[in-house]
C-alpha cells in the first residue's frame, strides 16, 4: 500500500517524473534516476490578483485521477514591496487541509516534505510554487480536480492578510 501511495504521490507532483527501471519500488536509492523534464511549459495560470504589494500569477492546480489521494497547486508570488511578508497557510473548501510542501532531491533521492513553516517572500523578489519543487498539497479531497473547472483557495499570509484566488484546473500532463 505504501508503494502505491508513493506512486500516485510522484505522479501527482512530478509529472512525468517517473525514474528508470526498478529503483522506484527500492526507495530510488538502488541507482534510479530521476528525469525532471516536465514534458511541456506549465499553463498559463489564473489572471494576475494583487493584495497590497503582492502579485499572484501563473496559479494553477493540476487534473487529478479518479481515486488519486491528492491534488496539487501552484503559483507564483511577486513582492514589490519594501518588506519581506511570508505565506503561512493555505485552505480551501474543496479539501480537508492544504499543505504547503517542497521537494527536493538528498543525494540521489527524491524526498517530499511538509513545510513546518511559512513560505518566505522576500521583499522585490518572486517566489514560484512549481512542479518538482514547492508546492500546494491538497488532502482528503472532496473530488478529483478536473480539467477546465476551478479551484477555490484562500492563501493567508503575514503581512497582506487572507486572499481568495480561483484556481484553473490543467491538464494531467501540460504542453
Amino acid at each position: 500500500m505504501k508503494r502505491f501511495l508513493a506512486l500516485v504521490v510522484c505522479t501527482a507532483f512530478a509529472l512525468p517524473v517517473l525514474p528508470e527501471g526498478p529503483a522506484f519500488s527500492q526507495g530510488m536509492a538502488a541507482g534510479g534516476k530521476m528525469n525532471m523534464d516536465m514534458g511541456g511549459s506549465a499553463p498559463t495560470g489564473s489572471a494576475e490578483v494583487t493584495a497590497g504589494t503582492l502579485v499572484i500569477s501563473k496559479a494553477y492546480a493540476k487534473a487529478m485521477l479518479p481515486g488519486q489521494p491528492v491534488g496539487g497547486a501552484y503559483l507564483t508570488i511577486t513582492n514589490n514591496g519594501k518588506a519581506d511578508d511570508e505565506l503561512m497557510s493555505v485552505s480551501s473548501p474543496v479539501a480537508g487541509a492544504v499543505e504547503l510542501h517542497e521537494m527536493a532531491m538528498q543525494g540521489e533521492v527524491m524526498k517530499m516534505r511538509k513545510l513546518d513553516k511559512g513560505i518566505a517572500i522576500p521583499a522585490g523578489k518572486s517566489v514560484e510554487l512549481s512542479p518538482g519543487g514547492l508546492h500546494m498539497m491538497f488532502t482528503k479531497v472532496k473530488q478529483p480536480f478536473k480539467q477546465g473547472e476551478t479551484v477555490a483557495v484562500t492563501l493567508t499570509f503575514a503581512k497582506a492578510g487572507n486572499v481568495e484566488i480561483a484556481l484553473p484546473v490543467s491538464g494531467l500532463s501540460p504542453k
